[in-house]
C-alpha cells in the first residue's frame, strides 16, 4: 500500500486500537502518548483538537470533553473532593450554577456564590477548605466583564485556583492563562466549533499537575468526546479568527443601532462606551468585544412573543455562537432554574432577549430587527 500523507487528519472512528504483542502493550504504558489503546483514553481526532485549542490558549496542555458542562465538571473535580469548598461568580451561566448548587453539593462539595461587587476581595468568602473560584470572562447573558488579572491577584493571595470560562470571549479576544488564571474552560459547542453542529468542551491548564488530574477525571468518569465530534470541531476551529472579527464588528453595529431604538429600553454590550467595563473589555479583548449582546424590550411576555414571531428568518434557538444569528430567552432557558428572586437580582427580567450575532451582512440583520421591533 502506498504511503499516505493526508492534508487533513482522517476520522479515526474506532472505539479501540490493536497491539501486535505484549511488547507493544508494555510500550503503550511505558511511553504514554506514543500510541493509542481505547478511545475513552485518547484518540487522534480528540488529541488534535486539544492540541490546537491549547496552542491558542498557551497552556501546558488541554483535555477535550463531551460538552461544556462536562468540562466544568472535570475542572472542578480535578481539584475538589467531598468536604471542599468552591466559590462561583453570582452572575454566571445557569447550567454552571445548577451543576454546582444542585449536583456537586450532593456529593459533599460546598458552594458559595459571590456577588459581582465583591469578586476582587474574597476575605469574607474564603474558608480553609476553599479550593477554587469559577468565573466567566464575559458573563452570560448580561455581559459583565471581569478583570482577570485582578481576579488572579486575589486568588493567588488567598492560595486558591482561578478557573475561567472563556466561552464568550474565546482566545482570539482574551487569553486568561496569560493573565494569571490556572485553568480555562470552553464550551467548544459555541465559538470554537462555531457551526452549531457539535457538542463538546475543553479544559486548558497552566500546570502539568492540574492537566494530569483533569485527564484522569475525563478518563475515569467517561467524559470523553467522540472522534467525529473532535474532527468536526477541529475543522470549525480553523476559521475561528476570521469568524470572531466578523461576529465582533457585526455585534458592535447592531448594539449601536439598538441603543438608538425607541422600543429598546437597555442594551448590554461591552463595545458600547456606556458599558461599565468598556475600557477593561477593550484592553482585555484586543479591541474586539465579541458576538454576544443582550437587550431589553418592555417586560411583557406577549411583546416578547410578538417580537420573536415577527423576525423574518432569525431563529429562536436556546444556544449561541453559530455562524448564523439566533436569539435566546434567558428567563425561559439558560436561567430557568433560578428562583424569581435570583433572576431579579441578576437583572434577568421578562423583556430581556439575548442576541447571538452571526457572520451575515450587518445590514440584513438590522433590517430583520427593525421588522420585529415594529411588531412590539
Amino acid at each position: 500500500m502506498p504511503h499516505i500523507h493526508p492534508k487533513t487528519t482522517p476520522i479515526y472512528q474506532t472505539s479501540v486500537f490493536t497491539f501486535d504483542d505484549l511488547n507493544e502493550l508494555e510500550l503503550y504504558f511505558g511511553q504514554p502518548g506514543q500510541s493509542y489503546m481505547y478511545t475513552r483514553y485518547g484518540n487522534p481526532n480528540t488529541d488534535e483538537l486539544a492540541q490546537e485549542v491549547n496552542k491558542l490558549e498557551s497552556g501546558v496542555g488541554a483535555v477535550v470533553t463531551s460538552s461544556g458542562m462536562s468540562a466544568i465538571l472535570a475542572a472542578v473535580l480535578a481539584g475538589c473532593k467531598a468536604g471542599d469548598h468552591v466559590l462561583c461568580a453570582e452572575e454566571i451561566y445557569g447550567g454552571s450554577s445548577t451543576l454546582l448548587a444542585q449536583e456537586l453539593t450532593r456529593v459533599g462539595i460546598e458552594v458559595t456564590f459571590v456577588p459581582s461587587a465583591e469578586m476582587y476581595t474574597l476575605d469574607n468568602y474564603v474558608q480553609p477548605t476553599t479550593r477554587l473560584l469559577l468565573a466567566e470572562t464575559m458573563s452570560n447573558p448580561l455581559l459583565q466583564v471581569f478583570d482577570i488579572a485582578r481576579l488572579a491577584q486575589e486568588t493567588k493571595r488567598q492560595s486558591i485556583k482561578l478557573v475561567i470560562d472563556n466561552t464568550f470571549a474565546t482566545p482570539i479576544l482574551t487569553k486568561p492563562l496569560a493573565l494569571g488564571a490556572d485553568m480555562v474552560i470552553h464550551s467548544v459547542t459555541k465559538y470554537l466549533s462555531g457551526h452549531s453542529d457539535v457538542t463538546a468542551g475543553v479544559v486548558i491548564c497552566k500546570e502539568q499537575e492540574d492537566l494530569q488530574r483533569v485527564q484522569r477525571v475525563m478518563m475515569v468518569y467517561g467524559l470523553n468526546l467522540s472522534p467525529f465530534e473532535g474532527w468536526l470541531a477541529s475543522r470549525g476551529l480553523k476559521t475561528l479568527r476570521l469568524r470572531m472579527k466578523q461576529h465582533s464588528s457585526n455585534a458592535l453595529q447592531i448594539a449601536q443601532h439598538l441603543q438608538q431604538h425607541p422600543k429598546v429600553e437597555k442594551v448590554w454590550y461591552p463595545g458600547l462606551e456606556e458599558h461599565p467595563q468598556h475600557e477593561l473589555a477593550k484592553e482585555q479583548g484586543q479591541g474586539l468585544f465579541g458576538g454576544m449582546l443582550s437587550f431589553r424590550i418592555k417586560d411583557d411576555t406577549e411583546a416578547v412573543n410578538r417580537f420573536m414571531q415577527a423576525l423574518p428568518s432569525i431563529p429562536f434557538a436556546p444556544s449561541l455562537a453559530g455562524v448564523n444569528t439566533s436569539i435566546s430567552y434567558p428567563l425561559g432557558t439558560s436561567h430557568r432554574a433560578l428562583t424569581a428572586e435570583q433572576q431579579q437580582k441578576v437583572g434577568i427580567t421578562i423583556g430581556v432577549i439575548r442576541f447571538s450575532v452571526g457572520i451575515e451582512e450587518p445590514e440584513e440583520l438590522i433590517a430583520e430587527l427593525e421588522t420585529a421591533l415594529a411588531a412590539v
